[in-house]
């Protein structure tokens, strides 16, 4: 039986995060979640089980709610990135779950990697 898009999504969101956590012990988390209608990141310390700066295209200061495109994503990455830097971090490691590194997960990284965030 053939497997389905989301267990699919699945395997590569685990694939992924796996070996992640196993070449950056104590790092912070940029973690991306992409729907269909938003785009939102997050910046997560594993050991504490906390969320230090997190971005979201469902925010209305940064004028692109309901938005989902590459312009909405880097706004994210840069809004991310400031954020990020006002909560003294500045070195994290890029998990874009089971999304495929190109368009909106590509723009969002580079966005945040232009506002000064390291990965």
């Amino acid at each position: 039986m053939a497997n389905s898009k989301r267990t699919l999504f699945l395997k590569r969101r685990l694939r992924v995060r796996n070996k992640l956590r196993k070449s950056n012990l104590g790092k912070l988390r940029l973690s991306v979640h992409r729907s269909g209608k938003n785009i939102s990141a997050q910046l997560i310390d594993d050991v504490q089980g906390k969320t230090l700066a997190a971005a979201s295209s469902l925010e209305k200061d940064l004028g692109v709610v309901g938005k989902n495109n590459v312009e909405a994503a880097g706004k994210v990455g840069a809004t991310l990135a400031e954020r990020a830097k006002a909560a003294g971090v500045e070195e994290c490691y890029f998990d874009r779950g089971g999304f495929l590194f190109h368009g909106k997960v590509k723009a969002l990284a580079e966005a945040a990697r232009e506002g000064g965030l390291k990965f």
